[in-house]
């Protein structure tokens, strides 16, 4: 009972991540632009793509166990500079895309390596 429990208790802070997400995502297109065509225009192209892309890509990560564990540090590492900035502290962006592009990385390597051990077995 107590794992059914934590795993709703995961999905809605999941589900919550993603309406947060996509609610300041929504806000950040209408903040760009003045025009109502194209801020309507990037909303539903955005939908969609989420729409057409979730499939393949919860399909990638169930597979991949560690993709997971580098996701949820991806959306940590988000939500602590959201965090940050509401208290006054900017954190260059610079900084995060060099993270989670050398993370990625690693990531990488290992995946190629676990490949390459699994051939030679």
């Amino acid at each position: 009972k107590d794992a059914h429990a934590t795993l709703l208790g995961v999905i809605t802070q999941i589900v919550l991540l993603d309406v947060i997400f996509s609610v300041d995502s929504v806000v950040t297109a209408v903040g760009m632009v003045d025009n109502l065509i194209i801020m309507s225009s990037a909303v539903i192209l955005a939908v969609g793509v989420m729409l057409v892309a979730s499939g393949p890509v919860a399909a990638f990560v169930s597979r991949r166990p560690t993709i997971k564990m580098l996701a949820f540090s991806f959306l940590l590492l988000i939500g602590m500079t959201l965090i940050a900035d509401g208290a006054g502290l900017h954190i260059p962006k610079g900084y995060l895309y060099a993270a989670m592009a050398f993370s990625a990385f690693v990531e990488m390597l290992n995946t190629f390596a676990r490949r390459s051990r699994k051939k030679t077995a």
